[in-house]
């Protein structure tokens, strides 16, 4: 601060001795010198020269490196940005092969429980052929004997009725003699 301050004191010091110097001659001449120009110009351009000098390289040098440091940056999340593309692209291709691996399952899953099913259809059909051939011979072995029953049913009666035709009084007579002597017989053998 102390060099740009001695700077600008220099500077306004010499444009007062030259403007001094001027006008001691500008009343002689009207017209500006041209060494006062060239000195006014020298005296510009090693101000700015000075100031630029100065104040412009630790300005670039910021701005160089927060280009830098943007850079630096803009390369690192592009790196997080691909970084988080390629995890997406393997998520996406490791989900495509999770679905055909789902699809799989479920179809042979689908298969099995089809084969279960028919397994137990068979079964099912099986137990109701034998359950339904066992009420075919129960109701069989009922019919018979209801048939039988009524066979002997009827027999019963063809004979009851033979009976009837045949017995009169006398065979009767008989029939009760006979059975009585027969059971004189057999307490009389007691």
């Amino acid at each position: 601060m102390k060099r740009l301050s001695l700077a600008v004191f220099l500077l306004l010091s010499s444009a007062a001795f030259v403007g001094a110097q001027e006008n001691a001659e500008g009343a002689k001449n009207a017209e500006p010198s041209i060494a006062w120009k060239w000195a006014n110009f020298a005296i510009l351009a090693v101000g700015l020269g000075y100031l630029a000098s100065k104040y412009l390289p630790p300005f670039f040098r910021s701005r160089t490196a927060e280009i830098q440091q943007g850079i630096t940056e803009a390369q690192q999340m592009k790196r997080d940005a691909e970084a988080r593309a390629a995890q997406v692209e393997a998520r996406i291709q490791k989900l495509g092969e999770e679905i055909d691996q789902f699809r799989a399952q479920s179809r042979e899953e689908m298969r099995q429980e089809g084969e279960r099913i028919r397994q137990e259809t068979a079964k099912q059909l099986g137990h109701l052929e034998h359950q339904a051939q066992q009420e075919i011979e129960a109701v069989g072995k009922a019919a018979r004997r209801e048939l039988k029953t009524y066979a002997a049913k009827l027999a019963l009666d063809l004979a009851e009725q033979r009976v009837r035709e045949r017995l009169n009084s006398g065979t009767e007579t008989a029939l009760v003699d006979g059975f009585i002597q027969d059971l004189q017989r057999r307490e009389s053998k007691n």
